[in-house]
């Protein structure tokens, strides 16, 4: 899973990599830095800072994580937010890159971070966000790593910003389409397709259900990397485009490629954002895992919102389920 955001005390958080907002002098600032303290071992932690010496701000160090449920602490001194005509985004951007670089460098396979800047340096939220969301997106396109967000449980700010309200509104009118259909019964649906490489055998008395069902879930296990491949071609796309777009691990793709996992809805949406697919292209490749979108599923809601605005940012897709209280795409993969 190379992005997921979770709310949570960071100091409690298992990666290879914590990253800690330093104070930029070798004493002990305030925030998520003094809770990392507290919780590495403030003496111990405090004697290899010392080594390290000052920090100029975007600049990074690492120090052993001693009690943190980690490797390593990766310091990095994020830019106090003045007016934004300060270099602000530029610093915050450098801060975040080296962080990630010294994690790759330190051969870790996950890393977290708080919101930099964002507290006592008063980086606006939105803004901290968007540059997050960037900087993330950049590396992963180079590197793969499993890179962990990790919003403080206190904090109750939609973190997705101003779009929030939009997809709100998006949200809130597709359920009262939806209440107002189940309460006339005025829209008829059609029904789900299972794709045109699929013929389910014709209903027979000799057949049971058992049997046919069966027959359809391998038939449809069989054609789905088939149908994967001819629209990575399509797209005239990479492998490594579409996983990294979806928010997938190498390894899990290669599986799902070679038929030997069955993904769930929420990964095939993943793909979906990963192909850059439109919404009827979508509702093709869900049936051919055997799904199909719900009226009545939020999560659904949000993918369609992101795909019919051509918004193919995973990252920004999993941010929004998280503010709306839903599991994002690609967890628990």
């Amino acid at each position: 899973m190379p992005f997921q955001i979770i709310r949570n005390d960071i100091t409690k958080t298992k990666a290879d990599a914590i990253v800690n907002t330093a104070n930029p002098h070798v004493t002990i600032g305030s925030g998520t830095d003094a809770a990392i303290y507290k919780a590495a071992g403030k003496e111990k932690l405090l004697a290899e800072r010392k080594k390290i010496g000052e920090l100029a701000v975007g600049q990074a160090a690492y120090t052993d994580a001693f009690d943190l449920p980690a490797k390593y602490i990766i310091h990095v001194c994020g830019p106090r937010y003045i007016d934004g005509k300060h270099q602000e985004e530029e610093l915050l951007s450098l801060a975040y890159r080296n962080a990630l670089e010294l994690a790759a460098s330190l051969k870790c396979r996950s890393i977290a971070f708080p919101l930099m800047a964002a507290g006592t340096y008063h980086f606006p939220k939105e803004e901290a966000m968007r540059i997050a969301v960037n900087a993330f997106m950049s590396f992963l396109q180079k590197e793969e790593m499993d890179i962990i967000l990790v919003v403080f449980e206190a904090e109750s700010y939609k973190i997705s910003g101003r779009l929030f309200n939009d997809v709100k509104s998006f949200v809130d009118e597709a359920e009262i389409e939806e209440n107002l259909d189940m309460e006339y019964g005025g829209i008829e649906r059609e029904p789900v397709s299972y794709g045109t490489n699929l013929s389910a055998p014709m209903c027979a008395s000799s057949i049971c259900e058992e049997d046919l069902e069966g027959e359809l879930k391998k038939a449809i296990h069989d054609s789905l990397p088939a149908h994967l491949r001819q629209l990575i071609n399509k797209k005239s796309m990479k492998n490594s485009d579409v996983y990294n777009g979806a928010g997938m691990s190498k390894q899990y793709f290669s599986k799902l490629m070679k038929g030997t996992v069955k993904p769930s809805k929420e990964k095939l949406l993943a793909l979906a954002i990963g192909l850059h697919l439109n919404e009827d292209e979508t509702r093709d490749l869900l049936a051919y895992g055997g799904y199909a979108f719900s009226p009545v599923s939020q999560t659904d809601i949000v993918v369609r919102y992101f795909i019919q605005h051509k918004n193919y940012s995973i990252i920004n897709v999993n941010i929004m389920l998280f503010d709306f209280g839903l599991d994002g795409l690609t967890s628990g993969q």
